[in-house]
């Protein structure tokens, strides 16, 4: 088979996979991320504003994945970041600490700091997805490179989106949320539901 043939092979598989997932859901997903990035990513009482972006514009070197899985999906979240002493400041901040210092001490203590917000993330983002999703699992943070993000479309994927978080005194900040569908996935996200996610978060 021919590298034309294999190119054409993998489009028709591509536009299958883009076919499961309904613009409703496309806007879901969005939604319920970007309300837990607020709940994770921003400080109290600080402004933010979150706007989709296209990958060229990411800077950043490294990046911290989480999945969120169902029988349905497999979504993945990935937060990109640099260690320097902008991005250190941030999440030294949400911790309300110093403990994103400079130094061997520093550094493992940014690189925990930075999970954490991984995880909380996920664990808002997961909490609001049972509402239409049973059965979800999710991962432990994984940190690996940015280029990793021009082999998305090996898995396929059924929406793509990279999102820029412009925070009060803090750097840009950049996530991405990647999901592959394994069934058609038609959901919506309602007023009310959006204005339901303050509540408590369960630690796990």
């Amino acid at each position: 088979m021919s590298a034309h043939d294999m190119d054409e092979l993998q489009a028709v598989a591509q536009s299958i996979a883009e076919e499961r997932i309904s613009a409703s859901a496309r806007d879901g997903f969005d939604t319920l991320l970007q309300q837990a990035l607020r709940g994770s990513l921003v400080p109290s009482g600080a402004d933010a504003v979150i706007t989709a972006v296209e990958v060229d514009d990411l800077a950043e070197k490294k990046m911290v994945v989480l999945t969120i899985s169902s029988y349905l999906f497999r979504l993945m979240v990935m937060f990109h970041f640099t260690p320097d002493a902008a991005t250190k400041g941030h999440f030294a901040r949400l911790a309300g600490d110093g403990a994103a210092e400079v130094g061997a001490e520093g550094e493992q203590a940014f690189m925990d700091a930075l999970a954490e917000c991984g995880n909380l993330c996920c664990g808002i983002f997961n909490r609001e997805l049972g509402r239409f999703f049973p059965h979800l699992g999710m991962s432990t943070p994984n940190v690996i490179d940015t280029q990793c993000l021009h082999y998305l479309h090996k898995l396929r994927h059924a929406h793509v989106r990279h999102f820029a978080i412009d925070i009060d005194q803090s750097p840009r900040l950049h996530v991405s949320l990647c999901v592959s569908a394994y069934d058609r996935l038609d959901f919506a996200v309602s007023a009310e539901e959006q204005a339901d996610t303050t509540g408590e978060l369960e630690l796990f």
